[in-house]
């Protein structure tokens, strides 16, 4: 279908989260005469492999491309010109009435490794890079390590936090809180979210006792947890007053005493599956703390490398938790923009809080729960 609604694919290529957008029109840009590239691309399909793919939340005119109760989507935007985004796109999304349809237009078959790959994505919560590469890896498929890289828009944003990460290990060298330590901070920090490749981290690879390809992988995951702590500190300064207005929400109308009760027990689940979820992100990342002061307070930088080089199945876990709450978070804010009054319907609350309810409990959480 033609997308009206795409009116600055431009401003969505600059701004777009890593955790919402997958933005393959940029990761063609940049790596498009690289070898690597061209020959593992992400998808074998020409135009699938220079689109925009986007975690949507569905507008009221979209909810009826899908079965009852879906809040967020999978959307593929196909821009009419990669070159000038502005001159707009047709999108579809993955699982749609018209899927198959909309695979054909490309000459992609229902169960080709394209269409495996869409629902692969589709089924998992964020497509931050971390869980992405893992998820992919276990899902048989193996593309080229330029498209794990952070969109633009986090990078600018947690360039600060990184700095403060990786403090204490520069001052081991030069001593806390002098100018020096300051600077070599904020360097090290952007090497590491950007070139790790770079010839003066090798001392850094050295310590630890890498090998070029064991430290290129080491570095992507230790930028990994430092992503996931910056996540996590940023949904803990919001996530207060959204699970308060959760409890407080009242449909419009009147409730009988089955419907309250119900609605009531709901909001219950649902506060306690959230703040579970932030309690299980805070202890697998107390575990990645423990093993980064093996190596800044007791120099034991072989234990850092040994957790490092093991951890990547830990993104699993911190991923889909962290996609979930953030799933949570930003409908939430588009349902219910601060400062307008919430009006909701019975059926419309009893859908989004089973929604949210069925996102953020895993298997782990329900066999605790039985335990």
């Amino acid at each position: 279908m033609v997308d009206r609604s795409v009116r600055n694919l431009a401003n969505l290529q600059t701004n777009g989260s890593s955790t919402r957008t997958l933005n393959l029109i940029a990761i063609w840009k940049a790596n498009r005469n690289e070898d690597g590239y061209r020959n593992n691309p992400l998808f074998q399909n020409y135009v699938l492999n220079r689109s925009i793919i986007v975690k949507h939340r569905l507008r009221a005119h979209e909810s009826d491309f899908f079965p009852h109760g879906v809040f967020v989507a999978t959307k593929v935007i196909l821009p009419m010109d990669v070159h000038d985004l502005k001159s707009g796109a047709r999108s579809f999304f993955v699982g749609e009435t018209n899927y198959a349809e909309c695979l054909a237009e490309l000459s992609v078959r229902d169960g080709d490794p394209d269409d495996l790959l869409l629902q692969l994505l589709d089924s998992i919560p964020s497509l931050d890079p971390f869980l992405l590469r893992e998820r992919l890896m276990a899902g048989g498929f193996n593309p080229d390590p330029c498209y794990f890289e952070l969109a633009d828009a986090d990078l600018r944003r947690m360039t600060d936090f990184a700095r403060r990460e990786v403090e204490p290990l520069v001052g081991v060298s030069f001593g806390a809180g002098s100018s020096r330590m300051n600077e070599k901070a904020h360097k090290l920090a952007a090497k590491l979210l950007g070139d790790v490749s770079d010839n003066e981290l090798a001392p850094l690879r050295d310590s630890m006792g890498m090998n070029q390809a064991d430290f290129m992988e080491g570095m992507f995951c230790w930028k990994g947890f430092i992503y996931y702590k910056w996540q996590l500190a940023e949904i803990l300064a919001e996530i207060g007053p959204i699970i308060t207005e959760m409890a407080r929400l009242k449909p419009v109308g009147t409730l009988s005493v089955d419907e309250t009760a119900y609605v009531r027990q709901s909001q219950a689940r649902l506060t306690r599956a959230i703040n579970l979820a932030c309690e299980t992100v805070q202890k697998s990342l107390r575990v990645y703390d423990d093993a980064y002061q093996e190596l800044t307070l007791k120099g034991r930088p072989q234990s850092f490398r040994a957790f490092l080089l093991s951890a990547p199945e830990m993104f699993h876990e911190l991923g889909e938790r962290l996609g979930a709450l953030q799933h949570i978070m930003s409908f939430w804010r588009f349902r219910f923009p601060i400062g307008v009054n919430r009006s909701i319907s019975l059926d419309e609350m009893i859908d989004m809080l089973n929604d949210f309810e069925v996102s953020v409990t895993f298997e782990s959480d329900r066999a605790r729960s039985a335990a």
